[in-house]
């Protein structure tokens, strides 16, 4: 059987912390700024975790 390709999106878009969960970055931050508040886009630069109904999809694309 040949190995499994990861998702090369997957890969740019999740990482994993040293207890085993995977982090993520928050959507909406990237573009059309100026009328966001500055506690929205502050909160929005944090890193967050997966929730755990996405965790075993998210793993089958990083192939883990």
């Amino acid at each position: 059987m040949p190995k499994l390709k990861s998702n090369s999106g997957a890969k740019k878009r999740f990482t994993l912390t040293g207890s085993g969960k995977i982090k993520r970055k928050h959507a909406y931050h990237s573009h059309i700024l100026t009328k966001k508040t500055k506690k929205r886009k502050r909160n929005l630069d944090h890193f967050a975790i997966v929730e755990a109904v996405d965790v075993r999809r998210v793993k089958e694309m990083l192939v883990l």
